[in-house]
């Protein structure tokens, strides 16, 4: 009994220190600039004329819900709020638009699924360029990116033409290796990604003990038989 107190006693320091431990590690969110831009609204033209064979009409939408995402707030690492302006002309702050992959198209590294170019003037933006590719290989077969891939890779992009560079928290939408492919909702991610760890942690510690006490009983058996054979 005193062995499981123990156990139990690690597992209720480890529940506790575990989330506490990772603020040990420092969070940081860089800007390119703080104030990009020296107007409002940002005018966004989406182009829905020149798209690839894969894209689908859904993904305008997608970008909507980008847009206001960064409107009410954002990842909250803007030092201003944001207003967009949706334009039918080209001519506008912000240009997105997509390809059918961005390897075969723009040369880009594996595992690039968009990027933001923006044209900077006097320490401010006077345009931004979004690319955006439609899908990619996995393995030997292509599979396209459906809403909620699209929706947090273009969130992720209209960071970078809101002056928001690379940040190294895992659960920020502008992590660089985020897995924008999968379908993850990042709040989801960060509300229960304590909890995860704990049961994790748990579900560790549980089989350590069974473990042991299977152990126990394996050594109180052999002696037991190796008693009664002796006599």
């Amino acid at each position: 009994m005193n062995f499981r107190k123990a156990v139990i006693t690690i597992l209720l320091i480890i529940a506790i220190v575990t989330p506490g431990s990772a603020l040990l590690d420092k969070k940081e969110y860089p800007k390119f600039l703080e104030e990009p831009w020296d107007h409002t609204p940002i005018t966004v033209y989406i182009d829905e004329k020149n798209t690839p064979p894969h894209y689908s009409p859904s993904y305008p939408a997608t970008v909507i819900k980008a847009l206001e995402y960064w409107e009410n707030g954002g990842n909250g690492k803007l030092s201003y709020t944001p207003v967009f302006e949706p334009v039918n002309t080209t001519d506008a702050d912000i240009y997105i638009m997509w390809v059918e992959n961005m390897e075969e198209v723009t040369g880009a590294e594996k595992g690039v699924a968009g990027f933001c170019r923006p044209m900077i003037a006097n320490g401010r933006y006077v345009h931004a360029d979004i690319v955006l590719e439609v899908g990619d290989y996995r393995g030997f077969s292509w599979q396209q990116y459906g809403d909620a891939n699209m929706e947090q890779l273009v969130t992720h992009e209209i960071g970078h033409a809101l002056g928001l560079g690379h940040s190294n928290d895992p659960r920020d939408i502008m992590y660089p290796t985020y897995e924008q492919r999968e379908n993850i909702d990042p709040l989801l991610v960060q509300t229960t990604y304590p909890l995860i760890i704990i049961v994790i942690l748990m579900a560790i510690a549980i089989s350590g003990y069974l473990s042991i006490v299977w152990l126990r009983y394996h050594r109180k058996r052999q002696k037991l038989e190796h008693e009664l054979l002796k006599k």
